[in-house]
């Protein structure tokens, strides 16, 4: 039987959706991720904005068009926010939420609704199949921040910890399969307060692993010397800081339950300076959120510039049912729209001057993928580079003399 795993939003999903091809394949059944063909789909949905549910209802539908005769199983956090979407589709035999959704081979024969009740500890499953050059290793799910714009802490539940023992483990595995491991959570920087250890003495607990180790998305307030000095001391770290943001403005900020000022934010970015002088820093950051003024948008740009981001992933505000935003008033589409410009300027800006400064210097990257007619990889610090294909091959490192912009990063040759 041909069963399609299909995934929307986040990589803790496209982590989850590799633990259920692999429990899938394990079961003898013919799996893989993807849109094509198949007996089953898998469907793993988001609900982190109205949009992304939208394409989860989408997916059903292309799904019957690729085979009017399939069977859809729908997972995830859309169908942990709202079952009742995903009833009407006559071909979705299961609808289960976010709760042991990767015991799915259990459930092939099952059919209706099944949301259980959110865990309380981690749930341990099989490790996710291994890719072709770097591999993303979940550690943590669940937050506990309550962002007032924000549902995951309802969908996902609180936070919660995998062992440092099973996370070992998982990269021992990936060792001469991937070159590279990303850590990854719902909210990583909260990773061990509820088993008693923290994202530093795990990345300490990492240092042996012969491969690189980049971190997913950190907050703020995981971000002192201490930390720091343990990425530091492990020489397979990769410099590259995902620092959430969402807005430059402070009193953005406290609208959103956001739990820093700028002030605080941007001592922040200085001290990560002081220990990875070439760290890639990037960010989200919101437009259009409710209450947010023509003054306080100005804030957030002029902000961004005194970071100084590497690159910055603008989303202009969606409404979500159920969240504190959603009682204030709320900007209109059309500014929003404008505003998500102004800020795309300022991200363009700030990324060139980040890129130029690489310019006739030298960068190891790790190739990766067939991209523009060359192979693309990337720096430590999160640089795309693009090289000839004839030059190296896939998975493998290389030194890569920058000769000028190229695309959405750098363009050089390789060093033999």
């Amino acid at each position: 039987m041909d069963v399609c795993v299909y995934t929307l939003g986040c990589k803790v999903n496209q982590y989850e959706s590799g633990v259920i091809v692999a429990k899938l394949k394990k079961a003898g059944y013919n799996a893989f991720e993807g849109l094509k063909f198949a007996d089953v789909y898998v469907l793993n949905t988001c609900a982190v904005t109205s949009e992304a549910e939208k394409k989860s209802r989408q997916a059903i539908s292309k799904m019957t068009k690729l085979n009017p005769d399939c069977k859809i199983f729908v997972v995830g956090c859309a169908s942990q926010n709202n079952t009742v979407q995903f009833e009407k589709y006559k071909n979705v035999k299961l609808i289960k939420g976010v709760a042991s959704k990767t015991d799915i081979v259990a459930l092939l024969e099952s059919h209706g609704v099944k949301v259980d009740e959110l865990p309380s500890q981690y749930e341990h499953t099989e490790f996710a199949e291994v890719s072709k050059t770097r591999q993303t290793i979940k550690i943590q799910d669940g937050c506990n921040n309550f962002c007032s714009y924000c549902l995951i802490p309802y969908l996902r539940g609180r936070n919660r910890s995998r062992s440092v023992e099973d996370i070992l483990r998982e990269v021992t595995e990936c060792k001469g399969k991937v070159k590279e491991v990303i850590l990854t959570g719902i909210d990583i920087s909260s990773y061990g307060k509820d088993i008693g250890t923290n994202l530093g003495q795990l990345v300490l607990a990492l240092k042996d692993a012969d491969m690189r180790l980049r971190l997913g998305s950190l907050e703020v307030s995981v971000i002192d010397d201490g930390f720091l000095q343990k990425l530091a001391d492990n020489k397979n770290f990769c410099p590259h800081f995902h620092l959430s943001l969402q807005s430059g403005s402070d009193r953005v900020l406290q609208k959103m339950n956001r739990k820093y000022t700028t002030a605080e934010y941007l001592s922040k970015v200085q001290l990560i300076r002081k220990y990875f002088p070439d760290a890639g820093i990037t960010t989200d950051i919101i437009v259009g959120f409710p209450t947010e003024t023509e003054q306080t948008f100005a804030e957030s740009m002029a902000f961004a510039e005194e970071v100084a981001f590497s690159d910055i992933h603008i989303f202009p505000y969606s409404v979500r049912k159920g969240t504190v935003a959603e009682t204030m008033p709320q900007v209109a589409d059309d500014v929003k729209k404008d505003r998500v410009a102004k800020m795309t300027e300022v991200k363009l800006r700030l990324k060139e001057n980040f890129l130029r400064q690489y310019v006739g210097k030298t960068v190891e990257i790790l190739a990766e993928e067939i991209n523009c007619g060359h192979i693309a990889g990337y720096t430590k610090n999160y640089i795309k580079v693009y090289v000839d294909k004839s030059q190296v091959e896939e998975n493998d490192f290389c030194d890569v003399k920058i000769t000028g912009l190229f695309n959405d990063g750098l363009i050089g040759e390789v060093i033999k």
